[in-house]
C-alpha cells in the first residue's frame, strides 16, 4: 500500500503562514542603484585609494620597483644611442667633436621624444614617473633643453671614460676600458640620475624654505 508523502511544513511566523511569492518578486530591481551605476563618473564617485584598486587587479608574480624601470630604461635607449650611432657612425666621422655633436643630439632627442613618453605612457596613476626626467613637462621647448643636457650628459661621460683610463691605464698606457653600449648606459644613467636627484633636492630645499617663511610671518 503506497504512503501518501506529506507536504513539507512551512515557516511560520506568529503563527501565520508566509505569503507565497510571485515570480516578480525575484525579479525587483533597484532602480536608484542602477541609475546611480549608470551616472557614474569622476567626479561623482568616491575617492578609492590605490591599494584598493590594486585587490582588483591581477597579481602578478614578479613586480619591479619603478625606480628599477627608470633605471634600465634609461640605460636601454643610452645603450641604443651607443650601438646605432657611436658604433654605426664610427667609420664616417673621423673627428672627435662632430661626432660628439652627433651622439649628443640623437641622445637628446630619443630622451625626448621616446625615453620620457615611455615613462609616461607606464606611469600608474598618471605622473608617478615624472621624478625620474629632467624636464617632465610636454611641451615643444623641452626638447632643445633635453639637446643641451644630452650634451652636457655625454661630456660627462667622456670624462669617465677618461679618467677610468688614466687610472688603470697599464705600463704602455694601453686603453683598460673602450666605449660598448652597457657601460656607456650605465655612466649616462648614473650621470642622469645624479642630476635629477639634486634637482629634487634643490626643490625641496626652496619649498622649505617658503614654508619657514610663510610660518615666520603669521
Amino acid at each position: 500500500m503506497a504512503t501518501k508523502k506529506k507536504p513539507f511544513p512551512q515557516n511560520k511566523r506568529s503563527g501565520a503562514e508566509e505569503k507565497p511569492k510571485s515570480t516578480a518578486d525575484y525579479y525587483k530591481l533597484k532602480t536608484q542603484a542602477v541609475e546611480d551605476l549608470v551616472s557614474a563618473n569622476a567626479e561623482n564617485s568616491p575617492p578609492v585609494s590605490q591599494k584598493e584598486l590594486r585587490k582588483y587587479h591581477a597579481q602578478k608574480k614578479l613586480t619591479m620597483a619603478d625606480w628599477v624601470k627608470a633605471v634600465l630604461l634609461k640605460i636601454w635607449f643610452a645603450g641604443i644611442v651607443c650601438y646605432f650611432i657611436l658604433w654605426g657612425l664610427g667609420p664616417y666621422l673621423l673627428n672627435q667633436w662632430d661626432m660628439l655633436l652627433v651622439v649628443g643630439v640623437a641622445l637628446g632627442v630619443v630622451t625626448d621624444l621616446i625615453t620620457n613618453n615611455v615613462f609616461r605612457f607606464i606611469a600608474k596613476p598618471a605622473g608617478a614617473n615624472d621624478r625620474f626626467m629632467m624636464f617632465p613637462q610636454k611641451a615643444f621647448w623641452t626638447l632643445p633643453l633635453n639637446l643641451i643636457y644630452a650634451l652636457v650628459l655625454l661630456v660627462l661621460v667622456v670624462m669617465t671614460y677618461n679618467g677610468i683610463n688614466t687610472l688603470f691605464a697599464g705600463p704602455e698606457g694601453k686603453t683598460v676600458l673602450g666605449v660598448e653600449p652597457i657601460l656607456f648606459g650605465v655612466f649616462t644613467m648614473g650621470w642622469d640620475m645624479l642630476f635629477i636627484g639634486c634637482r629634487h633636492m634643490a626643490k625641496n630645499m626652496v619649498g622649505d624654505a617658503k614654508k619657514s617663511v610663510g610660518n615666520e610671518r603669521k
